[in-house]
């Protein structure tokens, strides 16, 4: 598979990018419904209020119309009625509209603010990139989604006027308002059939635009690469790095076998250095241990420098396997290491008190 293929899942640091971008997953039909829901409910609730407002205002103008000396103080009057009356009617409805679209838009996309969008991009003026929008997968999709919702809402509208003929007819007879709350329970009910409808259409868009999403973030190996390079570090300098703190620490080890006591060795294979200052240590430290090539180095730097040479196997072994250099000896061995010790010190001339 080719090198450049975006065949990974995003990384989480890839996802925050691209949150921080403003690209998320997000689909504009179920904000759509869920604010045309909104605002046919809250018209059916308020319709007693705008009936009212509507009335008194064409009582009041019919019947001052008679008695009107000036048409401007007339028609200024009702200018300002008119608005006022409007006003009380459309900003509730309106201002639902507009808190159901930031819901609905925030619980997809957690909320999230960012001025990237705001920003003017001259590459959205290329018509190649314009012209590729036309015929990809995407505007595919939101071409039959727009014939699925013609279809459906011709179909259903098609059945509702139909079956609301005879009932449309007999509101000539009613009185106003009952005429008015008939033709609004009419248009609620061809409201929330539809709704029903198009709210398969809004999670069968939610899922689409979620996999398109998905698809789009994906990466390809090379990028993986250079996202761990750019987190963790490049590996080769990390490697190397690593390289040059090992030879420091194995620097200063070799450094410390001059101060050793006695080195145990196996023979060629394991060789550890120990020292036991009765005033500063509580047992005896490991000071230096190195195995094969370096086993045979410790050897060869502590015998330049005098220090006893003892080959003891399991004892070397042991000491090599269980302790880290600068750190105490397990008290399982302190029996045998005191033991050499004391041959050591007598050896010097040393005094153990």
């Amino acid at each position: 598979m080719a090198e450049g293929s975006k065949t990974e899942k995003a990384t989480p640091k890839k996802r925050r990018d691209e949150r921080k971008k403003g690209h998320v997953a997000i689909s504009k039909d179920v904000v759509m419904i869920g604010s045309l829901l909104g605002i046919f409910v809250m018209l059916k609730m308020l319709f007693p209020l705008i009936y009212r407002t509507m009335r008194d205002y064409m009582v009041k103008y019919l019947s001052l119309a008679p008695a009107v000396e000036t048409l401007s103080d007339y028609t200024t009057s009702a200018y300002k009625d008119s608005i006022i009356a409007v006003l009380k009617g459309a900003v509730p409805i309106l201002v639902v509209s507009m808190l159901l679209a930031i819901i609905g838009t925030g619980l997809q996309t957690k909320f999230i603010f960012t001025k990237k969008n705001l920003q003017p991009q001259f590459s959205r003026l290329n018509p190649i990139s314009g012209i590729k929008k036309l015929f990809s997968l995407k505007s595919l999709v939101e071409l039959l989604k727009s014939i699925i919702k013609i279809l459906i809402l011709a179909t259903i509208l098609y059945q509702i006027i139909m079956g609301e003929l005879r009932g449309v007819a007999r509101t000539i007879d009613m009185d106003i308002k009952d005429s008015a709350v008939y033709i609004l329970n009419s248009v609620m009910s061809m409201v929330f059939k539809v709704s029903i409808i198009f709210l398969g259409v809004a999670a069968f868009d939610y899922l689409y635009q979620w996999w398109d999403y998905e698809r789009q973030i994906k990466m390809s190996k090379q990028e993986l690469k250079e996202e761990y390079k750019q987190t963790e570090g490049n590996p080769e300098i990390k490697g190397r790095i690593r390289n040059l703190q090992r030879e420091r620490a194995r620097s200063r080890m070799m450094q410390a076998v001059p101060t050793a006591d006695v080195i145990v060795r196996n023979p060629t294979h394991y060789a550890v250095a120990l020292r036991y200052d009765l005033e500063k240590d509580n047992a005896p430290m490991l000071v230096a241990k190195g195995q094969d090539e370096l086993a045979l180095r410790i050897v060869a730097v502590g015998e330049e420098h005098g220090v006893y040479v003892l080959e003891n196997k399991p004892l070397a072994r042991g000491i090599f396997a269980s302790t880290q250099v600068g750190a105490e000896i397990p008290p399982e061995y302190y029996g045998m290491v005191a033991e050499i010790l004391v041959y050591v010190y007598r050896m010097n001339n040393k005094i153990i008190e």
